[in-house]
């Protein structure tokens, strides 16, 4: 599924492989990879990322040179304080999918964007939860600089780098480190090495093995991998049911990230940058089941999820999931402000109170508080009336050319009914009584 989504070539045939060396992490002293033949490659993964200086969404490729399937290794843990090193072997032999990336990318704010788009994929299908700091995904980065004209330069990894954050400081820190290197005339070394994010550096871990090192040769207890391509080419005794049809794992791909961010656009006319935001925060679901109660324009509606939504979620530390106000309630709630039984300030009070009171309805907040629009005219010019009495200087300012002035007795008026009185009939009055 995930070589598919990539838009990878699947190998119909694929192979396994040994690849020795000698670390604690592997007791058996090998490590069972697809070298030779991995399950899918030659790959494209396009990402986006909005850069806010320029308020543009900037489009990006990086090739994808092979997905494969390979044996975990476990984790060592490094006591400086008692020099001493533990190993925890519990996920070593695990089975793992490694994706390998070309060299296409030339920051850590590119690596950053495409790692966060292959997040959102993998999550998309379901192949892989994608939470780097729970180690449910790891991510390597492979740094060489080079002169413009000159091939690529000798490369480090940096491993052992747990969020996407840290991964694009580590980049640039690196990148910066080699080019001091090369401008020194100095060599850059072929090593590993870790993020320190404390000190915000890369520090030396060990020197790089060679190819020649692993001494790769076939893995003599596993046979290849053989998958086809629909059920018109599976051999003579062998059921649908039991092989792996490429058609019909294409057939269940879900709507990927960039399809959904472009159809977000195209359907409800929401800024690009809004799309990134729906998408990434998990929130496309809630704000289409909440334009379906309101009747209110999606670029008024947006606002409320990226904004208010979002903001209340982060202060509280949940997921969209275990939010207490449903699409439905807020939907209520808008529809309440946009058929002129509130205003657009007493409905940003009645949502807080929502969060606060959750087995409340926002009708019944606003019935219980008498938080509804005065719409009273009389009610309304005796209020207008007494505002224009305690200020005459403003209705002097006015009446001598300064109109703006008309938006503080605005603001007095609705100090005054607490953010009930209806704009449009409060500001009729006031510019009839100073004109």
């Amino acid at each position: 599924m995930t070589g598919l989504a990539l838009n990878c070539t699947i190998n119909k045939k694929s192979l396994f492989d040994r690849k020795h060396y000698f670390y604690a992490d592997l007791p058996a002293g090998y490590q069972i990879t697809q070298q030779r033949r991995p399950i899918a490659v030659d790959g494209m993964l396009t990402y986006s990322f909005f850069r806010e200086k320029r308020s543009q969404v900037i489009q990006k490729h990086v090739h994808i040179k092979q997905i494969q399937l390979e044996q975990d290794s476990g984790k060592s843990l490094h006591d400086d304080v008692r020099s001493q090193t533990l190993i925890d072997l519990n996920r070593a032999g695990v089975g793992l999918m490694e994706l390998v990336m070309e060299p296409d990318m030339n920051c850590g704010e590119e690596a950053a964007a495409a790692v966060r788009e292959l997040q959102l994929i993998l999550q998309a299908l379901g192949t892989c939860q994608g939470n780097m700091s729970e180690g449910q995904m790891r991510v390597d980065a492979n740094v060489s600089v080079h002169r413009p004209g000159e091939p690529l330069g000798i490369r480090t990894e940096v491993k052992n780098i747990n969020s996407v954050r840290f991964m694009a400081r580590a980049i640039d820190y690196e990148i910066q480190r080699q080019i001091g290197i090369v401008q020194r005339g100095e060599a850059v070394q072929n090593e590993t090495r870790a993020y320190d994010s404390k000190s915000g550096k890369t520090v030396p871990m060990r020197d790089k093995e060679g190819l020649r090192d692993y001494r790769f040769m076939p893995e003599p207890n596993l046979p290849p991998l053989i998958i086809y391509e629909d059920d018109t080419s599976l051999p003579s005794g062998i059921e649908p049911c039991q092989a792996v049809l490429v058609q019909k794992i294409k057939e269940m791909l879900p709507e990927l990230p960039s399809v959904k961010r472009e159809r977000l656009v195209q359907t409800y006319g929401i800024l690009p940058e809004h799309s990134f935001t729906l998408v990434s925060e998990g929130l496309t679901e809630y704000f289409e089941e909440l334009m379906k109660g309101t009747k209110k324009e999606p670029k008024k509606v947006i606002g409320w999820v990226t904004n208010d939504l979002l903001g209340q979620l982060k202060q509280r530390d949940i997921s969209v999931i275990q939010s207490p106000i449903s699409p439905a309630a807020l939907a209520e709630l808008l529809e309440l402000q946009e058929s002129g039984h509130i205003s657009s300030s007493i409905a940003k009070q009645v949502y807080q109170e929502m969060w606060d009171s959750p087995d409340k309805t926002a009708a019944q907040i606003v019935q219980e508080q008498d938080l509804g629009l005065i719409c009273d005219m009389t009610e309304l010019h005796n209020i207008c009336q007494k505002v224009i009495d305690s200020h005459p200087e403003m209705v002097r300012a006015i009446r001598n050319g300064k109109k703006t002035v008309v938006n503080k007795l605005m603001g007095l008026v609705r100090k005054e009914t607490k953010g009930r009185a209806d704009p449009v009939l409060v500001m009729e009055i006031l510019k009839q009584k100073t004109s």
